[in-house]
């Protein structure tokens, strides 16, 4: 892995800890699936921008679908 891939990972991996405490706490689906999501896949794509682009997805994802 780059530099720049271990800090995204650690960005969205962040990010994810906040969704999945939400969607815990709140008992939604969408930012708890997300949260997961944005947990564990900087662990298998090993290129910064992928991360980067699957990342911002995964956020914007709780905000178009609300379940």
């Amino acid at each position: 892995m780059t530099e720049s891939a271990l800090l995204w990972g650690l960005l969205f991996g962040s990010i994810g800890i906040g969704f999945f405490v939400y969607g815990r706490r709140q008992s939604k689906r969408m930012p708890l699936l997300c949260g997961i999501a944005l947990m564990v896949f900087p662990y298998f794509i090993p290129n910064g921008t992928a991360i980067v682009m699957i990342g911002i997805v995964l956020i914007a994802l709780p905000y178009f679908f609300r379940a």
